[in-house]
């Protein structure tokens, strides 16, 4: 850039960081005699009216912040053809140049850093405003270790009304939401989600998904459940990984109910004063479990609404009644060694216990302990028997069949839908992992184990999958107009659509570089679609046939094309031959440069007319 200073005031010193919309340089304000930060935007951008119009929009709702974990903005404007933001300049690296560093970051502190996010973008959610970025990049840590949020860059305030809501995705792949994955639009639990993922990489020095390329990670934050972070980091105490996980949740309605809540449960975590961090090697015995501290009181009436969902995951269902709903079960000592005799102590223990059995027996089967235990209502039932008439019968053992009951019908139903049918039924259920289906609507039950009717013990589990619908995948955000063929090409196949190549003359797009494209930029795709790319020939197409044509009409049609007309070469019949019968008098026969040659506009052309 060779304008060092913008309107006067804002004088540029060093370029200090680069994204993919803007770059950033360490500046100072002339008139007030202080560093800024002041980001410019990539000339892509800056001659997009629609694009300038949103930025400016956008970084003017943010400038109405003002919060100690949100970096300050200054001033927003133009010089010419270059938009610009003057921001607070903080002395510091950002969070992802500290996680380069080597290693998760001390527990303590990531927590700290984590909640002072939150308490950002509390702030920011309850001006309107989602981030819809949030990820190491965008957190600046202080030389005094404050956290700041920066890059509202692709923010949307609630107030905007730019049309680019569903359909696109913002955001970087790595920490994006499942619901911005699936072109919905993001909501403050979106910006909680990408603080979610950026927590776990702070405590675990990686991120929880990787794929070949970003639609690869996208979809695997739709569908995949994260690895327990404590995998990585044994010193992740359960309650904290409680946390994690209830932040990066697939459903928005099941993380914490706003940013503010989200750091009192982090703030809450740090004040717990039994939650040491050890190295967790064996399982803490549940005979005698430890004394929970009594939760804290909520600030406000969002932080009772939700709780962390315990582990393990995935999503927990009913399980079996455990031994606390019955009586212990009489533990059987170990054999004595086998000795020369019998003592007599053993033997009239032995002899006590079949006798008691056999009156005991007795007493049930004559209903002699009706009486003494009405409330077990003991009863005889009869059963036929082949014995003789007359004869005695065997008393049958008397045991408690499982009832069963039909499998309900699920497919198709909604997960709600699903589990009350279940629970009508008194069955447990079991829910898989959500996939993709091209034949069931997103959100509907597409399989269930055991199938519609078969019988199933009345306390049985039906294992039920959510769909996702069809697999779906986004055409990238950069306009392929700004990209040679060739890189163009490249990031469709990526995206796993197809691309349709055609080429077409302009004088205003650089040859080899795409004219246009349909569908437009992020429009949703699925899997295996066509995309129609037209590229540039520059100033260069092939001479068309003016064969056939009057004069004239090969005058009009050359000028349109910005071709030149030179000369007209009458010829008679006695040049022509043949093509003198083909063609009447004043009719075009042929030209120079011939059909199918290579021209540019400017330059000339010779018709040659048969003579009139």
């Amino acid at each position: 850039m060779q304008q060092k200073i913008l309107n006067g005031r804002y004088e540029l010193e060093r370029k200090v960081g680069e994204g993919g919309m803007a770059r950033v340089y360490l500046g100072r304000d002339l008139r007030l005699s202080r560093a800024v930060a002041i980001k410019v935007l990539h000339s892509q951008y800056a001659s997009d009216p629609s694009f300038i119009a949103r930025f400016n929009h956008e970084a003017q709702a943010a400038a109405n912040l003002r919060h100690p974990n949100i970096i300050d903005i200054y001033d927003v404007g133009q010089d010419d053809d270059i938009p610009y933001i003057v921001m607070e300049y903080v002395e510091g690296q950002d969070l992802k140049a500290l996680l380069r560093l080597g290693g998760p970051l001390p527990i303590e502190r990531a927590v700290e850093i984590a909640e002072q996010v939150a308490s950002g973008l509390d702030a920011a959610h309850r001006a309107g405003l989602v981030h819809r970025d949030v990820k190491p990049q965008n957190i600046i840590i202080s030389s005094t270790g404050v956290a700041k949020i920066t890059d509202f860059g692709i923010a949307k305030s609630a107030l905007s009304t730019s049309a680019t809501e569903t359909g696109v995705i913002f955001g970087t792949a790595d920490y994006l939401s499942p619901e911005q994955a699936r072109g919905l639009v993001a909501t403050p639990a979106s910006d909680i989600y990408s603080l979610g993922i950026t927590l776990y990489e702070m405590l675990t020095a990686r991120l929880p998904f990787s794929g070949e390329n970003s639609v690869a990670v996208a979809m695997q934050h739709v569908s995949a459940q994260p690895p327990a972070p404590s995998s990585y980091n044994p010193r992740i105490p359960p309650q904290l990984e409680n946390i994690i996980l209830g932040a990066m949740e697939k459903d928005p309605a099941r993380r914490p109910p706003s940013a503010r809540a989200f750091a009192q449960m982090l703030q809450g975590y740090r004040r717990m004063g039994d939650q040491g961090t050890v190295v967790r090697t064996v399982p803490v015995p549940q005979q005698q479990p430890r004394q929970q501290q009594p939760r804290q009181q909520p600030a406000e009436s969002d932080t009772v609404a939700y709780s962390p969902r315990p582990v393990p995951r995935p999503r927990p269902v009913t399980t079996p009644p455990t031994n606390r709903s019955l009586p212990p079960r009489p533990s059987i000592p170990e054999p004595a060694p086998r000795s020369s005799g019998l003592g007599f102590g053993g033997f009239l223990l032995g002899l006590l216990l079949i006798v008691g059995v056999i009156a005991l027996v007795g007493a049930l089967a004559s209903g002699g302990l009706a009486g003494l235990m009405p409330s077990l209502n003991f009863q005889t039932p009869s059963y036929p028997t082949s014995a003789p008439a007359g004869g005695p019968t065997a008393a049958p053992i008397q045991g408690t069949a499982v009832p069963q009951v039909p499998a309900p019908q699920l497919l198709g139903l909604s997960r709600e839908q699903a589990l009350q049918a279940l629970a009508n039924q008194g069955l447990r259920p079991y829910e898989e992992q959500p996939r993709n289906s091209d034949s069931v609507a997103d959100g509907q039950v597409m399989q269930q184990n055991p199938p519609a009717g078969q019988l199933i013990d009345a306390t049985g589990v039906v294992s039920f999958a959510i769909s996702l619908g069809p697999e779906v995948v986004v055409v990238t955000l950069n306009d392929l107009s700004k990209l040679r063929e060739a890189v163009a090409v490249q990031q469709l196949q990526d995206n796993k659509l197809v691309p349709n190549v055609t080429y077409e003359q302009s004088d205003t797009v650089s040859k080899g570089f795409v004219i246009r494209q349909d569908p437009p930029a992020g429009y949703r795709l699925a899997a295996g679609d066509t995309v129609d790319l037209v590229v540039s020939t520059g100033n260069e197409f092939t001479m068309p046939d003016l064969a056939g044509m009057t004069e004239e009409q090969a005058k009009q049609r050359i000028a349109e094309l910005g071709l030149a007309h030179e000369y007209t070469d009458y010829q008679g019949c006695d040049k022509l031959g043949d093509l003198c019968n083909r063609y009447g008098p004043g009719v075009v026969v042929s030209s120079v440069p011939g059909v199918g040659a290579t021209v540019k506009r400017g330059d000339g052309v010779t018709l040659g007319v048969r003579q009139p």
